[in-house]
């Protein structure tokens, strides 16, 4: 779907709510690219990230996923907007090892209260 965004520096908007994310901070994810409906997070391999396997830790996973498919349709929005999950199901089809664990996110259906974004996981490895 080609959403256009209600501001042109919708971009300085999803990164100056982003900075103030301490949670975000906490685990070290940086906001990588921020286009009209979509965001993508990236969160660097390090120990304090990963489970007993070390693989990347389902919570990090899950927590920087969580923050783009919220951000997706926060791009679209007025700058006096807001957004908040009400939900999210996820699927965790294969271990996550890598360099790098990077959350995308897209928005699908974008509503007045509602809105359907999907976002996808993977990790990285040797660039």
């Amino acid at each position: 779907m080609n959403h256009q965004p209600e501001t042109s520096n919708f971009e300085s908007i999803v990164r100056k709510s982003f900075a103030k994310q301490s949670m975000m901070m906490h685990l070290g994810a940086e906001i990588y690219n921020v286009s009209p409906s979509s965001v993508e997070i990236r969160l660097p391999h390090r120990y304090e990230r990963l489970q007993q396997h070390g693989l990347f830790h389902g919570g990090a996973t899950t927590a920087i996923l969580d923050t783009a498919v919220g951000y997706a349709p926060y791009s679209l929005f007025k700058p006096d907007e807001e957004t908040l999950t009400v939900e999210y199901k996820v699927n965790f089809l294969a271990p996550v090892l890598g360099d790098q664990l990077v959350a995308r996110a897209q928005v699908v259906k974008l509503g007045k209260n509602l809105s359907v974004t999907r976002g996808e996981a993977y990790a990285i490895k040797d660039g």
